[in-house]
């Protein structure tokens, strides 16, 4: 069992982790238009789940998956929604990174789980306790004091963290497992990502040459998207919620390091304020669910 979660906890961080320098990866080919990048990805994601698909032996699996969400409306409209809100927040990442806002990217993430608390109480329902408050009011004081210092809304993080708690929440309404799931949400946005692909290319402005180091990345966006997905898979499911909560902070710290020290982008003391009630907002909000799980885990045993 120890052994088990430490497998879990190596998997688990190491798929933070990669989630985490991913704006590396998007800064080597920033010379490509986000939604370019955007629709190679999609393409590249699905055949890369594909052939993970067929060398696992998994594909009538999966065939019976497809037509089990077809003969269900719920479902079909379900994934077809967190198939468009998970593009969208893909687009959303790559433009972030493409246009030197690593760092607004990082308060995307890291205010993330409290809009999906707040997506919680306004579509399924659920109660709010007074920490879970506490945790977002500090959440959007730092973003309206970023706001107001600024003068702009923040709306990169705003929308990364809205699509990305849409796009859980749909997961949570329509379950799949991570390898079907991402399968079949690249599959049903393939045809529009070809399509606007075959168009670029039409019209000869496409920005890529196919024998270059450049088309090598832009293929290779399949992969970096689904092997940090099917480490998470791996790793999450044998170790404690708790600690995956904790875990995924990694992400967003990373990329605000990276933002700050590798490309230079400004952290001024707005940031540091704004940053902070977030951050103490968080803290609010992991102890209380640390303390809610283990309650739950003694119960349990």
């Amino acid at each position: 069992m120890l052994h088990e979660q430490k497998i879990g906890i190596l998997y688990t961080a190491a798929s933070y982790i990669l989630w985490g320098i991913l704006p590396v990866y998007w800064k080597l080919i920033q010379q490509i238009s986000a939604f370019e990048i955007l629709a190679h990805r999609i393409v590249w994601s699905f055949v890369f789940m594909g052939i993970i698909v067929l060398l696992t032996k998994k594909h009538r699996e999966f065939a019976l998956e497809c037509r089990s969400i077809l003969k269900s409306k719920k479902q079909l409209i379900g994934i077809s929604l967190a198939s468009v809100a998970i593009s969208v927040n893909w687009v959303t990442y790559i433009l972030a990174v493409n246009t030197n806002h690593v760092v607004e990217a990082s308060l995307g993430y890291y205010i993330n789980p409290l809009v999906s608390i707040l997506l919680g109480m306004i579509v399924l329902k659920e109660t709010f306790s007074k920490a879970q408050w506490l945790a977002f009011l500090l959440a959007a004081l730092g973003v309206l004091y970023m706001t107001i210092n600024f003068g702009s809304v923040p709306w990169l993080a705003l929308l990364l963290a809205f699509s990305f708690g849409s796009y859980g929440l749909l997961k949570k309404l329509v379950p799949l497992n991570a390898m079907f799931g991402l399968t079949i949400e690249t599959l049903i946005v393939t045809p529009v990502a070809l399509l606007f692909l075959v168009q670029q290319q039409s019209g000869q402005w496409s920005s890529i040459s196919w024998l270059s180091l450049t088309s090598a990345l832009v293929f290779g966006a399949g992969i970096v998207t689904a092997v940090p997905l099917l480490l998470f898979s791996a790793g999450a499911k044998r170790i404690p919620l708790s600690m995956v909560g904790f875990l995924q902070y990694f992400a967003p710290t990373i990329m605000l390091i990276i933002g700050v020290f590798l490309y230079d982008e400004p952290f001024t003391s707005v940031h540091v304020v704004s940053f902070t009630l977030i951050w103490s907002g968080l803290a609010v909000y992991t102890v209380t669910r640390v303390k809610r799980l283990k309650k739950y885990e003694a119960k349990a045993s």
